[in-house]
């Protein structure tokens, strides 16, 4: 066993402390081996050697699989040596088996975050507080990776913050169809789905007009939930849409029931909101 500081044995009594707390600032690889496992016993000292290499850039976290089954079945180890690398306590990359050793200093490079990971890290801390700043990290995590789909999703959400930039939008979630970051292109997609509906201020007032000139129209209530949605009123737009569907079932089944689930998936199909107007939905229809 080496006696770096960064090469540490881990049982399932601190996992919690060493590998998932601690890969919350640094890189985590954990090692499932076994002494009696001969490519364990190849891999092992030469990742205790780059472990030691990196001074600091990445802990290596041995896990005896005999010792400590529960932590392999929670990683589904179905064979041995399994390395998973950990960071933010996710699981970002893993291989089984043997790897040579260029393979594997190319693996443990990708474990540190590169100068457009940094940027996009600041982009996502700005967004809420500094949507302009968050979109020039953006912009300069790009111009160093154009491929970074954290930061292509990043730009395309703070761009729909912001009148008349749907189209750039469009372009950079383009390809981002699988892996981590498909679901939030998927709901921005649907956002931009929404607003092909006009929602411009006349138009919400002429739907409003139109529901209260005719308060039994199930059709008028739905054109009003479209416009809110379509502007990212989702609340408004969901009450507009269930009066919509009180009124009319066959509206309910069709057109609203539609327009609902696509805000659902904007909102978060399991949030309390979506919770609430589903049962309501379904309550009507069924």
């Amino acid at each position: 066993m080496s006696n770096s500081p960064w090469v540490i044995d881990v049982s399932e009594a601190d996992f919690q402390s060493q590998v998932v707390e601690r890969s919350q600032t640094v890189p985590v690889v954990i090692d499932f081996w076994a002494p009696w496992c001969g490519p364990c016993r190849r891999l092992g000292p030469l990742l205790e050697q780059l472990a030691e290499e990196s001074a600091g850039g990445f802990v290596l976290a041995k896990v005896n699989v005999d010792e400590n089954q529960e932590l392999a079945a929670a990683f589904s180890v179905s064979g041995i040596p399994a390395v998973f690398a950990l960071r933010g306590g996710e699981v970002v990359d893993q291989f089984t088996g043997l790897m040579p050793e260029d393979q594997l200093r190319h693996f443990l490079a990708g474990l540190t975050p590169s100068p457009a990971d940094a940027l996009t890290g600041a982009g996502e801390a700005a967004e809420t507080s500094d949507p302009t700043a968050a979109e020039a990290r953006y912009r300069e995590a790009l111009s160093a990776d154009p491929r970074h789909e954290t930061a292509r999703v990043g730009l395309a959400r703070v761009l729909l913050l912001q009148p008349g930039r749907e189209t750039e939008a469009v372009e950079l979630l383009h390809g981002i169809e699988a892996g981590a970051f498909a679901p939030e292109a998927e709901r921005l997609r649907r956002v931009l789905q929404l607003r092909e509906a006009p929602h411009a201020d006349t138009d919400l007032e002429a739907a409003r007009a139109a529901v209260a000139s005719s308060p039994d129209a199930a059709d008028a209530r739905q054109r009003l939930g479209a416009v809110l949605a379509a502007r990212g009123e989702y609340p408004a737009a969901l009450e507009a849409l269930i009066g919509a569907a009180e009124r009319d079932k066959a509206l309910a089944a069709g057109a609203v029931r539609e327009l609902m689930v696509t805000i659902f998936h904007i909102i978060g199909v399991r949030s309390e909101l979506a919770d609430t107007y589903r049962d309501r939905l379904r309550g009507l229809l069924y």
